[in-house]
């Protein structure tokens, strides 16, 4: 059973920095794309970034140069280095995995596996 677990979600005001982390457990698949979508209030989801198998990466162009989006495969763990960071940056922040590794502008698609969320609130 796949499960994805996010932590280090919080409150920080705009110009700072906050790093998420996704704990991965039963993923087993060779070829995939992890990444991380958000949703604020009201609005769609939309994917942030994203990270596939080899090592590429995909922003969505409002984090772009804000973001990083790495990976440990020893731990299994996918992370979000956010800085600068603005108020429009707070949304509820997801992990997520699809099997194949498509994707394109910080999106993942065809997503099999979600997380639960942490939020994150940038206060002006």
């Amino acid at each position: 059973q796949v499960q994805l677990v996010e932590s280090g979600g919080g409150s920080v005001q705009a110009g700072g920095s906050l790093g998420l982390s996704c704990a991965a457990s039963g993923y087993t698949y060779s070829s995939y794309c992890m990444g991380w979508f958000r949703q604020a209030p009201g609005k769609e989801r939309e994917g942030v970034a994203a990270i596939d198998e080899h090592g590429s990466t995909s922003y969505a162009d409002s984090v772009k140069g804000r973001f990083t989006i790495s990976q440990d495969n020893t731990k299994n763990t996918l992370y979000l280095q956010m800085n600068s960071l603005k108020p429009e940056d707070t949304a509820m922040y997801y992990c997520a995995a699809a099997h194949g590794g498509s994707w394109s502008g910080g999106t993942c698609y065809d997503v099999n596996y979600w997380g639960q969320g942490t939020q994150v609130t940038v206060s002006a």
